[in-house]
């Protein structure tokens, strides 16, 4: 009996010091920052001249059967691309953006009476998403797609390959404009410096202009390429940024 009263003792020590460590283990704490809170939003952009242009072309072909469009459609889009291929553009940079086939229907009143809209064929399209590495030749290779049988051109819409630097020279300006800020409200308001206590980021790498829209056209042997100029491209980083003002 007395074996047995022992044992029980120790089970219910052993349960008692068990229970502080398990409430300490469930226990958290958080200390709220008590300092006035400064929250900015600064916004640095970094320029410099682009490397690239992305440029949209294609074909349009019609028909009166869906299959004879698609099948002119295919033939000149396989002109187009080896005149790409052939002017040095990689298959890796030359992308499908889009393939369309639709009826087309002439909704024109031409005798002045009422009538329905009259079928006269399918339009085949084919879009292409072609990578330009070389800037200096982006008027030539535009000129080219254009004899090689394109019917369309959009873009050139220019960025920066690698937009690492970029960013990181954007990062480090706007984290040196907040500490500014911050410092400045800090001393107006009468504390002695302002702590960061909290930072978000968010970036655009190569923002690119507004692209151009570029008529197609032919052009003679002795006439110049289309003119292109590329300008410069920025790259940003927003930073939100809290500080606390201490005295």
């Amino acid at each position: 009996m007395k074996s047995k009263a022992m044992k029980s003792m120790f089970a219910l020590m052993a349960l008692g010091a068990a229970l502080p460590v398990s409430a300490m283990a469930q226990t958290s704490v958080t200390i709220a920052e008590t300092a006035p809170i400064v929250t900015l939003n600064v916004t640095e952009t970094v320029e410099a001249a682009p490397d690239m242009a992305t440029v949209g072309t294609g074909v349009q072909t019609r028909a009166q059967t869906a299959a004879q469009a698609m099948r002119d459609n295919a033939a000149q889009m396989d002109k187009l691309i080896a005149a790409l291929v052939k002017a040095g553009i990689p298959k890796k940079d030359i992308q499908t953006s889009g393939i369309n086939l639709s009826a087309q229907y002439d909704y024109s009143n031409r005798d002045g009476q009422p009538s329905g809209p009259r079928f006269i064929g399918y339009e085949a399209s084919n879009q292409l998403s072609v990578k330009l590495r070389d800037i200096k030749k982006v008027g030539t290779l535009l000129d080219t797609m254009v004899e090689a049988g394109a019917t369309n051109v959009n873009g050139p819409s220019f960025s920066i390959s690698d937009p690492t630097p970029m960013l990181a020279q954007a990062r480090a300006a706007a984290l040196k404009t907040a500490r500014a800020q911050a410092d400045f409200y800090a001393q107006a308001a009468g504390y002695r410096s302002a702590r960061l206590v909290s930072l978000a980021e968010s970036n655009s790498g190569g923002q690119p202009p507004m692209p151009m829209m570029v008529t197609a056209r032919f052009k003679a042997d002795s006439a110049p390429a289309t003119p292109v100029e590329p300008g410069q491209v920025g790259s940003s980083v927003t930073l939100t940024v809290q500080y606390a003002l201490e005295k």
